[in-house]
């Protein structure tokens, strides 16, 4: 907790410093015959590129990691179904209000684009397309010939699909070959959680020289035009919690206003620690000894759902990417936001657990869509406090998964006594 919070301290000194640097300056200022616009704009750029070099094999050892430890367990199956149903329902819902969201509100169109230097290959091409030709360009990306090109051309859903396959297979194998494989694939993963947390605490100087330049280049106007991004999120994360979630509790015959109460402790401490990791214990708690739910259950659904199921996250993928193509007039077909909305879906389960890993997912969307990987310092401003919200919204998500599941197997959950 300590150290989120002196993260979080460190970030807003940096914002605070770069507001009133990238203020004071503009884009003719120089140092030492060197001009302010380059150096930030080069050091900022050093950030995102550390940022992105770990993308593809913490993704890859991840997802790996997470689907062959669930093809061992004998009890996947029906539980595992219904688990897995729920999840993806759930953040489904949640994807879906954030593109509602960003579509009425428009956050992009109250801001200026920067200059971009660098974008890759697009998913889809902006012409006219027949769903044939669109479908066959998904299926290209998502079966490659070759799992290293792909990966050297940053094609995620190459990636991602390559690792769900390997991790299906190796849980298939005979134990003796394949727990010498997953030992190596795990402790892959955890050295690169290791490398993304050293990393992390680069990030105030990252958003130092990234914000100073925008501002250098834009003006003050950049950070009011950033409120709209901030709100849009905080209206999705919000409708999607206090409306979504408890409509659909309703419809399965649940209480949502006792569940709310039976995860306060939880939800507090999601929101102070930013960490669905470090709430865990007071989750499985609440969701046990409050909601009801047995235990066999719970420490089923709960523990996966902190490591695959980020509903928040999911949504702050979705509004992130489409915000970043609407300030640099990406022209944004339905079939376009389909595909965000699938790989928003997709990314937040590939890389969940991993520290501020929806900086790692939104990096991999604008990838695969072809948008500048310098988009990604357009919300860095304000990506730790919303972090503290999406989090609460990835608990409350999660618990609110073993409540259904728990209904859904004949459980009394959210019974008065069970709510002190």
């Amino acid at each position: 907790m300590v150290k989120k919070s002196s993260l979080l301290i460190q970030v807003l000194i940096a914002l605070t410093l770069a507001i009133i640097i990238g203020g004071l300056s503009s884009p003719d200022s120089v140092i030492f015959g060197i001009s302010y616009i380059k150096l930030f704009g080069f050091l900022g750029q050093l950030f995102l590129n550390a940022l992105t070099l770990l993308v593809v094999p913490l993704v890859g050892s991840s997802i790996v990691n997470g689907i062959s430890q669930m093809g061992k367990d004998q009890s996947f199956r029906r539980l595992g179904a219904k688990t897995f149903f729920f999840y993806i329902l759930t953040t489904f819902l949640a994807v879906l209000t954030g593109l509602l969201m960003v579509n009425l509100i428009k956050p992009g169109t109250y801001m200026t684009a920067p200059a971009a230097s660098s974008a890759t290959a697009p998913l889809l091409s902006a012409a006219p397309q027949n769903h044939m030709e669109v479908l066959g360009q998904i299926f290209l990306k998502l079966i490659p010939i070759n799992v290293f090109e792909a990966a050297s051309q940053g094609n995620m859903l190459g990636i991602i699909f390559f690792a769900l396959l390997f991790g299906f297979a190796l849980a298939k194998i005979e134990s003796n070959a394949s727990d010498h494989v997953m030992n190596v694939i795990k402790g892959i993963f955890y050295t690169l959680m290791r490398m993304t947390h050293f990393l992390m605490k680069a990030m105030p100087l990252g958003v130092f020289f990234l914000v100073t330049k925008a501002i250098a280049m834009r003006g003050l106007g950049s950070i009011e035009s950033l409120l709209y991004f901030f709100m849009t999120v905080l209206v999705g994360l919000a409708a999607f919690m206090f409306i979504i979630l408890p409509l659909f509790l309703r419809i399965m015959g649940l209480n949502p206003w006792r569940h709310l109460r039976a995860m306060a402790p939880a939800l507090l401490t999601a929101f102070s620690t930013s960490s669905s990791a470090a709430t865990l214990p007071i989750t499985m708690d609440c969701v046990e000894k409050r909601a009801g739910v047995s235990n066999r259950i719970c420490s089923f659904v709960v523990p996966l759902g902190t490591s695959i199921n980020l509903s928040g996250s999911a949504l702050y993928e979705c509004v992130a990417v489409l915000f970043i193509a609407q300030v640099f007039g990406f022209e944004m077909s339905i079939l376009h936001q389909a595909i965000i909305v699938i790989l928003s879906l997709l990314t937040s389960m590939g890389v969940a657990g991993i520290p501020s890993g929806s900086l790692v997912a939104i990096l991999i969307i604008l990838n695969a869509m072809g948008f500048p990987a310098e988009g990604l310092a357009l919300i860095l401003p304000v990506d730790r406090i919303l972090d503290m919200c999406r989090t609460t919204v990835n608990v409350f998500s999660d618990a609110s998964c073993a409540v259904l599941v728990a209904h859904t197997e004949g459980e009394k959950v959210l019974e008065v006594r069970n709510n002190p």
